[in-house]
């Protein structure tokens, strides 16, 4: 009964935590539907073309790098779960903001430059949201969940993000369905972002019910309290106790360079790096942000396109939840390296049509394809390494720099998205697809296997292995 209690405790905590990732996915998933109109109303009446169009899509992701580096700091300073209420704050202030930019300042039907910078600083206070989010919710999630459920635990989160992208995609749909294009691109655009401020309360509020993490309280000395919270967790005191005690002797370790960054060593900082960055150079959110577009280019309507998006979402969604089925079971390096070889083949299965210009059920089917290995796999499972991998003593740092590598490389790749298929879509996709192939083999060739151990036991990956040939003997 005890551990019934304390697993329900555990899932209740989590969950909340994942609001997280589903405000990250609404996020940066509201501009699908709304960038044609963005582009209509700030962008073309501007008389400005694709560079600051690609530029304005991806502004949000300026905030998420500055969030990401940021992360680190505010969370280790304030704690996981005061980082989680700001980020609430923030994504509350991005979503009435951008829905109307004019406000106090600017008269609405009147576009001008300065409203195009109001409504993009809107989007980065947003963003920085999403980048403070996406470190703190995983590595909360990590820091609090029993090691034989947390890999499954924490890919809820990216089920949070995937499920949080499918609303906004069926919110968009259900705002422009049986609109007119004039109405959307008046009035229709404003209430999608508008709409981001429901469960951005929702998260606010909801945050005044969990703890703090137990590895948190304990690095700031206040061990009575990381151990009720353990007590909590695990449903035994004694289990409590030696959890507690594998934490201190974690965070009491003496080494040269204690508390610095490289404490451990270059090579679990570069991994969390590469992590970060090939989940985002094979293209995954070129597919999430201009799906409409994608698809509208195929010959369907505005309302078909999104449509469609709802399709690919469900897809997304169905895909996640294998992952969280099979991460604790089947590890997550085989997980990884079978996303990374089907999202090859998705994307090169684009790239072949694009290049004889072929648009049909076949480019929606390899987009699918494409979507549902990376859900499966790099979606997740990222998140997953990236909360577990880091020592506890310089996690908050480390998981900074893993997160602002991720949103800097997001960045770039969406940004440079519009001019890039401009001048080829089959060396465009091409492009992707060869990033899935390199990020196959930096899984096989780099990464560790993390199932069934502890994050104290996962620290002896990299104590004492400073040089890159002692840390490969661990990756087998």
């Amino acid at each position: 009964m005890k551990n019934a209690n304390s697993n329900l405790y555990v899932i209740s905590i989590a969950l909340i935590a994942t609001l997280g990732g589903l405000l990250f996915g609404y996020d940066t998933a509201v501009i699908s539907g709304a960038e044609q109109s963005v582009q209509v109303y700030l962008i073309e009446s501007l008389g400005l073309g694709s560079i600051i169009h690609g530029l304005t899509v991806s502004s949000a992701l300026i905030g998420c790098v500055i969030g990401g580096i940021i992360s680190g700091f505010i969370s280790n300073n304030l704690g996981r779960r005061i980082t989680l209420r700001l980020a609430a704050v923030l994504f509350f202030i991005s979503a009435l903001g951008s829905a109307y930019p004019e406000f106090l300042f600017f008269e609405i039907g009147e576009p001008t430059v300065g409203l195009l910078i109001v409504f993009n600083i809107y989007r980065i206070i947003g963003g920085i949201g999403v980048g403070l989010a996406s470190a703190v919710s995983p590595t909360y999630i990590g820091e609090i969940a029993p090691q034989n459920i947390r890999g499954r635990l924490v890919s809820w989160y990216q089920f949070a993000v995937i499920f949080g992208q499918l609303t906004v995609y069926f919110v968009n749909w259900g705002i422009a369905n049986g609109q007119s294009s004039e109405w959307i691109n008046d009035i229709g655009w404003r209430y999608m972002f508008a709409s981001e401020a429901i469960p951005a309360l929702l998260f606010f509020i909801l945050l005044f019910y969990v703890p703090e993490t137990p590895r948190y309280l304990a690095s700031k000395n206040k061990e009575d309290q990381a151990y009720s919270i353990l007590s909590k967790i695990n449903g035994s005191k004694e289990k409590a106790k030696e959890i507690l005690s594998e934490i201190e002797n974690s965070l009491n370790t003496v080494k040269p360079s204690a508390g610095k960054l490289f404490s451990y060593g270059k090579t679990v900082i570069i991994v969390g790096i590469l992590l970060s960055v090939f989940q985002q150079f094979v293209g995954i959110n070129v597919a999430l942000y201009y799906a409409p577009r994608i698809f509208e280019s195929m010959g369907t309507g505005q309302n078909s396109s999104m449509l469609q998006t709802v399709i690919m979402g469900i897809v997304n969604v169905l895909f996640t939840i294998i992952a969280i089925q099979t991460v604790d079971k089947w590890g997550r390096k085989p997980l990884l390296m079978m996303g990374s070889i089907g999202m090859a083949i998705g994307m090169f299965g684009v790239a072949l049509l694009a290049h004889n210009e072929i648009f049909g059920i076949w480019t929606l089917v390899f987009i699918i394809f494409y979507t549902a290995s990376f859900m499966m796999s790099w979606g997740p499972i990222c998140w997953v390494l990236l909360s577990e991998i880091f020592p506890n003593k310089v996690r908050g740092q480390a998981m900074a720099i893993a997160v602002a590598a991720q949103w800097a490389a997001n960045f770039l790749i969406s940004s440079t998205y519009p001019p890039m298929i401009d001048i080829s879509g089959g060396l465009t996709y091409g492009f992707y697809g060869l990033m899935s192939v390199l990020s196959a083999i930096f899984v096989w060739k780099m990464v560790p296997e993390t199932k069934g151990k502890s994050l104290e036991q996962l620290e002896s990956i990299w104590v004492n292995n400073d040089k890159t040939e002692s840390v490969k003997s661990n990756y087998q």
